[in-house]
């Protein structure tokens, strides 16, 4: 089930997997799960103004939680794992905020922070994208 904030579709989005458990919760009876604070703390960073947050239960890259899809219409989306619950929330924002300003649809490398750099796990064309100039 997806749990989806209101606004416009042409706000860039991040997709956040709250089931990841991450290393921070391992053995603690009763905490949220990694993945389920990181959705909290970058919802309230964010308030739902100009990024979208979405929740899913599992974007399949448990190894390398907590996880984190992004995406804007037009431009590539990305997915990005190891990020720190209590740490990269407002980096996963300002990311957002980089990929929905790009002109050619790929999140600047320069500028990006830390944790999307380590992180990155896969770019993904956009819907439409037909392949690379010959």
């Amino acid at each position: 089930m997806l749990e989806k904030c209101d606004g416009e579709p042409d706000r860039p989005t991040l997709i956040i997997c709250t089931n990841c458990k991450g290393s921070s919760t391992a053995g603690e009876a009763g905490a949220p799960l990694a993945g389920t604070r990181l959705a909290d703390v970058t919802q309230a960073l964010d308030g739902c103004d100009d990024v979208a947050i979405i929740r899913v239960r599992c974007l399949a890259n448990c190894s390398r939680g907590p996880s984190v899809a992004m995406r804007h219409a037009g431009a590539w989306s990305y997915i990005f794992g190891g990020i720190d619950p209590d740490g990269d929330a407002g980096s996963l924002i300002e990311g957002a905020r980089l990929l929905a300003g790009a002109p050619d649809g790929l999140m600047p490398w320069r500028g990006r922070p830390d944790c999307l750099k380590r992180g990155l796990i896969a770019r993904i064309p956009p819907l439409d994208f037909t392949g690379d100039p010959a």
